[in-house]
């Protein structure tokens, strides 16, 4: 059953509050529900100046997955504590831009759906069919609002509530040089995966080196990090992705990458999670829950400094078909 209130909104609405002036604060949509009106805020933060490098933090696409909410409010809850003192951290906001997206879905996350009021599930809406062959109803259907994985109809305007996505992704991060967004899921597979585009193809990105001395950049830094970084295409293929959307229209460096954190294991430590929908995708126990919040932490930050420093690690020349060609060997050729 639907909670009576939505405490990951509760939480959003108290960072605004504590960010006061640091924070400038929009409200993309707002979505109706039950006699409610919950609005999708956009939280921004650091240097608007178009110049600057951007990286964006989503999460809730899916209202189902309560924890991708979590883990993009916890950053923010750190990033604010750290505001009053951290002077390192006020210089590297100088040099660059923040944006937050914590909770897209408000009314799925409302009436414990994957999809949004409508039925349709935000990740399948794009207007971008797949190339090559998609998993039966899984990589996205047109026959039925009533089941899972629906796109929304043909010719249909995106939902608001992924149009909400792409306007802010428009105007704050493919305006740049260069930026990067982390979308924030749960529910697949045993470890934690950081997936890049492409979803609607095997097609390699042509930001592929990028992406490569990215991932060799964590590696080199976090040694011991237990994510697995590969494209989407790698696991299955979906039609209507936003970030495949997305990055198709940018014109500009984006890397949009999505952190798929793999609920499976949290079911396999306690399996009498599998009879509970939300418990499926979200871990419940709270030691379970306080690890989850503190182990992303490592990769939200690096990836602050990777997008403020890009300019120190984007491969160019020689080292660019270096990289393109190890990245090919790692995930198109093994």
């Amino acid at each position: 059953m639907p909670e009576k209130n939505l405490p990951e909104l509760i939480t959003l609405k108290r960072l605004i509050d504590e960010g006061g002036r640091h924070l400038e604060v929009g409200t993309s949509c707002t979505v109706a529900m039950d006699g409610r009106q919950f609005p999708v805020y956009t939280v921004a933060l650091g240097n608007p100046s178009p110049d600057v490098p951007a990286l964006g933090f989503f999460g809730g696409i899916h209202g189902l997955e309560r924890i991708g909410t979590q883990v993009v409010l916890s950053f923010m809850e750190s990033l604010l504590a750290r505001l009053r003192w951290d002077a390192t951290l006020h210089q590297q906001l100088e040099s660059m831009r923040l944006v937050f997206m914590p909770l897209v879905n408000p009314g799925g996350m409302w009436q414990a759906t994957r999809c949004n009021p409508q039925g349709v599930d935000l990740m399948r809406n794009a207007p971008l069919s797949a190339v090559e062959k998609v998993p039966f109803m899984l990589g996205g259907q047109r026959y039925s609002h009533h089941l899972p994985w629906y796109r929304g109809a043909e010719g249909a305007p995106m939902e608001p509530e992924s149009q909400a996505v792409c306007d802010i992704v428009a105007r704050e991060l493919l305006a740049r040089p260069f930026s990067m967004a982390l979308d924030c899921h749960s529910g697949f597979g045993l470890r934690d995966r950081i997936w890049f585009p492409h979803a609607h193809t095997v097609t390699p990105i042509p930001h592929l080196a990028d992406i490569g001395a990215l991932e060799e950049l964590f590696s080199t830094a976090y040694p011991n990090h237990n994510y697995v970084f590969e494209p989407q295409s790698r696991q299955y293929r979906t039609h209507g992705d936003l970030w495949d959307y997305l990055y198709l229209n940018s014109d500009n460096v984006f890397l949009p990458l999505t952190l798929e954190m793999g609920s499976w294991l949290w079911v396999k430590k306690n399996p009498r999670q599998i009879f509970d929908r939300i418990a499926i995708f979200n871990p419940t126990a709270r030691h379970r829950l306080q690890r989850v919040l503190r182990r992303h932490l490592i990769l939200f930050d690096f990836l602050m400094r990777a997008a403020g420093s890009h300019g120190r690690w984007t491969p160019e020349g020689m080292a660019r078909k270096v990289q393109h060609r190890r990245a090919l060997d790692q995930w198109y050729h093994s």
